[in-house]
């Protein structure tokens, strides 16, 4: 508001002046949201997100609405997930990285319906922030994009939102939502899960997206490393082991399924071994785990020492060098190794399935 003179002619008095609060002009941009900045990025956000489409796609990037054909199968299930990355994404932003952010949300939700046999169709986003940075904005889609292309579902739509006074200068959010397709007959449930059958795990290259309030806290203020840090134990810098990509495992999933051997899957993600492989457990079984199976990456070992993180806290925080489990018969093992190994897929024999009797309903023992 601006205070001026002007003059009424209505008024009385002998002068005929009156004083009077003016108007100024206020822009949107004023408070706080570029639409020309917004614009930018989606002019090149459009590029990225068609490059993933298939012929399924049926309308245009910006349309109110995203439609995808859904044809060929008899009784299909739509399979959907919803997930962010956590405060991954306050390393991104201390790193100035934000081209592998996309990348880590789609693998994640990949992961989730993966687990259950369902392919992959369509993702969508959110983005949100207090002040727009078309170069970030894009460097995030273009994580986005990559995902999407590598395995094999269209970004098809998802909204940015920039919101003056949510988020502090250099913040965003970012929230990822996918629907996949499985046959009714072919959905993976873990229901078939029986005492007797054999647990795999698959490798993951560290955090992938969770635990990462524990890690920041032991290794920035515990610790008082920077991101730039570099850290003989792991082999390159703090921001460098942090900003690993989380793995997709959607390749492996799928091999197995093709053959019918996937009895149960569990993504390995926060909560840990210990709340994420009763998930899949048939409440008459539980699981015996062998962590001397596996060597754990070493950011693992070193967040606990450092912090001096409890068992069952450091158990149920992270992944611990497992990022996806599968469950398979016994009989079937050798076949399903051979499999994975066709997939270029690492995987080791880390545990079995009892009876719950003995141990409790889908508890997960540690030997």
């Amino acid at each position: 508001m601006a205070l001026g003179l002007q003059f009424d002619p209505g008024s009385t008095g002998q002068q005929g002046y009156q004083v009077r609060m003016k108007q100024k002009e206020t822009r949107y941009q004023d408070a706080g949201v570029n639409i020309d900045e917004a614009n930018r990025a989606v002019g090149r956000i459009k590029k990225l997100a068609k490059a993933t489409f298939s012929a399924a796609v049926r309308t245009e990037i910006g349309s109110f609405g995203a439609g995808y054909r859904l044809a060929g199968m008899k009784k299909p299930v739509l399979i959907t997930s919803a997930d962010g990355v956590g405060t991954k994404l306050k390393v991104a932003a201390m790193a100035d990285k934000h081209d592998t952010i996309g990348e880590d949300l789609v693998n994640h939700c990949v992961n989730d319906i993966a687990v259950q046999g369902a392919t992959p169709l369509y993702f969508l986003d959110y983005f949100a922030t207090g002040k727009l940075d078309a170069r970030v904005t894009v460097d995030v889609v273009r994580g986005l994009a990559r995902g999407c292309k590598r395995n094999g579902c269209a970004l098809i739509g998802g909204e940015t939102a920039e919101m003056p006074g949510m988020y502090l200068p250099g913040e965003y959010d970012i929230a990822g939502f996918i629907t996949g397709v499985v046959e009714e007959p072919r959905l993976v449930t873990g229901a078939g899960i029986l005492p007797g059958d054999l647990l795999l795990g698959l490798p993951s290259n560290g955090l992938h997206t969770n635990g990462y309030s524990l890690a920041r806290h032991i290794l920035f203020e515990v610790a008082n490393l920077k991101v730039d840090s570099h850290v003989d134990e792991l082999g390159g810098t703090v921001g460098e082991e942090l900003l690993k990509v989380h793995r997709s495992y959607l390749p492996a999933l799928r091999a197995l399924h093709r053959k019918r051997m996937l009895k149960g899957a569990a993504h390995i993600t926060g909560g840990g071994i210990t709340e994420n492989l009763p998930r899949i457990l048939p409440p008459s079984c539980a699981a015996i785990i062998r962590t001397g199976a596996w060597k754990q990456p070493a950011i693992f070992p070193m967040l606990k020492r450092l912090g001096n993180v409890p068992e069952e806290d450091y158990r149920r925080t992270f992944n611990l060098g497992i990022g996806m489990i599968l469950a398979v018969s016994r009989p079937q093992e050798p076949k399903a190794m051979e499999l994975l190994k066709l997939e270029k897929q690492k995987a080791i024999l880390i545990g079995e399935v009892v009876e719950g009797a003995s141990y409790g309903s889908r508890k997960v023992v540690y030997q």
